[in-house]
């Protein structure tokens, strides 16, 4: 089904992603991220659905089965570096914060900041090209809305 998005990925020189590609790609880090503490339940599962209706400006039922592709997507993907390049190379710097803030949402999405999300947030964070310094002012910012 993800085929040719992983190939892509997997390219030794891959190109800019189509925007529903990365779409998926980020839907399926929102995930990783979520999963990444061992437990994927319905309060992390509502907030990447919430995430992906404010960022893409999708009707509930629509954020859902973007969500279902990205779990699909998720299971079947190589590594969390590739996502990370290619929402880099799809995504401008500025709008990269506002991913930032989705992951530390999802995060925080379930009332626990489990060791195990804090860890893949501190290493997505620089392969997006934004500082320690700018995640914390993102989780911030998430936690004070």
């Amino acid at each position: 089904m993800f085929g040719d998005l992983f190939k892509r990925l997997t390219a030794p020189d891959p190109a800019p992603l189509t925007g529903v590609d990365a779409r998926v790609a980020l839907g399926a880090l929102l995930v990783r991220l979520a999963r990444a503490d061992g437990s994927y339940d319905a309060d992390e599962i509502a907030q990447i659905d919430a995430v992906m209706m404010r960022r893409y400006d999708l009707a509930d039922f629509e954020a859902a089965d973007l969500r279902a592709q990205c779990e699909t997507a998720e299971t079947e993907a190589p590594d969390t570096v590739r996502f990370t390049r290619a929402i880099k190379d799809a995504v401008a710097f500025e709008d990269r914060i506002g991913v930032i803030e989705a992951l530390w949402s999802v995060v925080l999405a379930d009332g626990v900041r489990d060791e195990h999300e804090d860890a893949m947030l501190r290493m997505v964070a620089p392969l997006l090209g934004v500082s320690d310094q700018d995640s914390h002012k993102a989780r911030l910012r998430v936690t004070q809305s």
